[in-house]
């Protein structure tokens, strides 16, 4: 007669509402999942309550996973992050843990890269403006002066960061016969191949490009990248985009910088202190601000919520996730279990 094995349950957590694609895998495979039930970011009391006795977190970059954090979901097995960057979470610190960490990579380059372009083309032609002065009943008819732009076509675009998003980025500037610079750690043969783009030191990119795009992950390396000394070797003319990280632009700074007319203007998706904005950002006419919609599309966004379900399956069912960030924090959980 075989014996009866019983199956614990698992106990899964997801800290906000995600595209249900990805809560349907999760209950299939588990039975239930617990989910944050307030559309809005847990406090931190909430997050520390939440995440206790879990087997699995699927969490948000808006949630900082802390080593206090950690501490609380002792026993987890993994923070799986809907978001490309993971600069919310302490690696190190869930590696040492043997906690692993992963992320979703790949699926939202094309609805970031298509965003970018939606800025970069609202601020150079004064959209949003427009959009204001139309809407307020100030449009009285055509007028040879009425908010003039500036011109997309035939100018440099400069890409600082050429991964992904990067590369789709300047990609789609063919169509608008740019001259492309960018600036990277690693030759990217693909764009020299197919626009002819050229690789430059970053101050050269600076101060050579009508159009400056970020595509910089955020480390101590590339945090304020972008602050006073930079915006000051920019072409009075120049315009700045920002879909990489909030904290890679001094906010301060360009503020300064944008009501000095040192730059033409700006165009952010992210912010330093998200979701405030600096002092004084808000009431400028040569900036365009989205609420950071860089992978917003139903498309895009679950794909992400099934890749970080699937990937949280992956790890709590013992398996390496496809996305995994920290490898190495699956051998240390391997030698605790052994020892």
């Amino acid at each position: 007669m075989p014996v009866a094995v019983k199956v614990t349950p698992k106990s899964i957590y997801v800290t906000r509402m995600i595209p249900q694609a990805g809560l349907d895998i999760l209950i299939k495979t588990f039975g239930q999942v617990d989910v944050n039930p307030k559309d809005e970011v847990l406090a931190r009391e909430e997050l520390l309550t939440a995440v206790k006795g879990r087997d699995g977190v699927l969490c948000l970059l808006t949630d900082t996973i802390d080593a206090e954090v950690l501490d609380a979901a002792k026993g987890c097995k993994v923070f799986a992050n809907f978001a490309v960057g993971y600069d919310n979470i302490d690696v190190p610190e869930a590696t040492r843990r043997g906690i692993i960490v992963t992320n979703t990579p790949g699926v939202l380059t094309d609805a970031t890269a298509d965003l970018t372009w939606a800025l970069l083309l609202s601020v150079a032609r004064r959209i949003p403006e427009g959009d204001r002065f139309t809407r307020s009943g100030n449009f009285k008819g055509w007028g040879p002066l009425l908010l003039l732009g500036l011109d997309v076509a035939g100018k440099t675009l400069g890409i600082v960061g050429a991964g992904r998003i990067g590369t789709a980025v300047a990609l789609r500037s063919s169509g608008f016969r740019m001259k492309v610079l960018y600036t990277d750690f690693d030759k990217n043969d693909g764009l020299e191949r197919k626009l002819a783009a050229k690789r430059v030191p970053f101050e050269q990119l600076l101060r050579e490009s009508d159009f400056i795009s970020l595509h910089v992950p955020l480390s101590q390396e590339t945090h304020h990248m972008i602050g006073q000394e930079q915006l000051r070797m920019m072409k009075p003319g120049a315009f700045l985009i920002n879909t990489s990280r909030g904290p890679v632009v001094d906010e301060e700074a360009l503020v300064r910088a944008l009501k000095e007319k040192r730059i033409a203007g700006v165009a952010l998706d992210v912010y330093e202190n998200e979701p405030r904005l600096s002092p004084g950002l808000a009431e400028l006419e040569n900036v365009v601000l989205a609420p950071h919609l860089g992978s917003a599309t139903v498309q895009t966004r679950t794909k992400m919520a099934v890749m970080a379900a699937e990937n949280l399956i992956a790890a709590v069912t013992g398996k390496t996730p496809a996305n995994i960030v920290n490898p190495e924090a699956m051998k240390r959980a391997t030698r605790k279990t052994a020892s």
